[in-house]
């Protein structure tokens, strides 16, 4: 295996990771505002994240430096293509830390609910933009032979670009209610998580194989074997684990959820490779692991500093949520 391919995997563990960590993360986000009426129960929703979201965002910038690093010409290409989304994604998430930290700093009921908004806007908004870079990628855009994009932010835009940003919306959301079910005690949110999630994941169903519909028409991802076996099982999985939420199985149906998003992403960069921008002008203009790359000698020091660095960050994580795997009550938020 050459060092090319060997980043390209990299790569995509690293959004497996940010997809699986972030996206019960902006489920929750977008969640909690309609979970309950009562603010300490959402103050108890909210707590189930806080120790942990700015460590699962940890994995959107590692894989952002590492397209960089190993894969410039993508990495500058990308960024001016999604230059506006990028931006209202930023601004999005920046509202969303702030509101973690002045949430609770005043007891005002206008408060929270100003800050709950923008925990809101800032799940809700990077889910559905990280669904319409992912099928822009996969559709192609108009990239000419220098690697500059030729189109604008409305050209990013269409019915299977906003399918696919909708599908990760209503993925995550479930994906978040899923979550949610191993972290509460608290029975009556329980039982309201269940019913929402019962909806929800509904709505994941549709819009996920609507975007899988659409996958076929407009792409050409299943003319790879792999990708199209990993779409297709990901649309089964997700299937068993809405089951699963409806049987009232949890952890079944967390465990689904996940793997769902983990095959999804595995099958779009498969359905990529070895691409990893696709030019709608001209095939042979498209961004490939190997014209886009950084010089062999930098992948060969980046894939020391890799091996070392990469398992410390795994082993950090797995502490981190097994110091915090407790389910939490309204007990535990007033002892806090």
């Amino acid at each position: 295996m050459d060092l090319n391919i060997l980043w390209f995997i990299l790569i995509v563990v690293l959004f497996i990771g940010f997809f699986f960590l972030e996206g019960f993360d902006y489920g929750v986000g977008i969640l909690m505002p309609f979970i309950s009426p009562h603010d300490s129960e959402r103050s108890l929703v909210l707590r189930t994240i806080a120790p942990v979201w700015d460590g699962n965002e940890v994995w959107m910038i590692t894989a952002g430096g590492a397209l960089f690093a190993a894969f410039p010409h993508v990495y500058a290409t990308m960024f001016s293509t999604f230059y506006f989304a990028l931006f209202l994604m930023l601004v999005a998430l920046i509202l969303r830390g702030t509101a973690f930290e002045l949430r609770n700093k005043e007891s005002c009921a206008c408060w929270h609910k100003f800050w709950e908004g923008a925990i809101f806007f800032g799940s809700a908004l990077p889910a559905f933009l990280w669904g319409v870079a992912v099928t822009n990628l996969l559709r192609g855009l108009p990239i000419n032979e220098k690697m500059i994009y030729l189109g604008s932010f409305w050209d990013l835009l269409s019915t299977y670009t906003i399918v696919g940003g909708l599908a990760f919306f209503f993925v995550f959301a479930f994906h978040g209610a899923a979550f949610l079910t191993l972290r509460l005690a608290h029975n009556g949110l329980l039982i309201r998580l269940h019913q929402m999630a019962r909806t929800i994941g509904l709505l994941a169903i549709v819009a996920f194989l609507f975007c899988i519909l659409l996958t076929w028409t407009r792409t050409d991802l299943f003319k790879s074997p792999l990708a199209a076996a990993l779409l297709l099982g990901a649309a089964v999985i997700f299937v068993i684990g809405y089951a699963c939420m409806l049987a009232k199985r949890f952890l079944p149906s967390f465990v689904a959820s996940s793997l769902a998003i983990a095959f999804t992403t595995a099958a779009f960069f498969a359905g990529l490779f070895p691409r990893l921008m696709v030019s709608t002008l001209q095939p042979d203009w498209s961004l490939t692991i190997y014209n886009a790359s950084s010089t062999p000698y930098t992948l060969m020091i980046m894939s020391i500093a890799a091996g070392c660095l990469v398992p410390i960050i795994l082993i950090y994580q797995i502490w981190t949520y097994w110091v915090f795997r407790k389910r939490l009550s309204l007990k535990d938020l007033e002892q806090h």
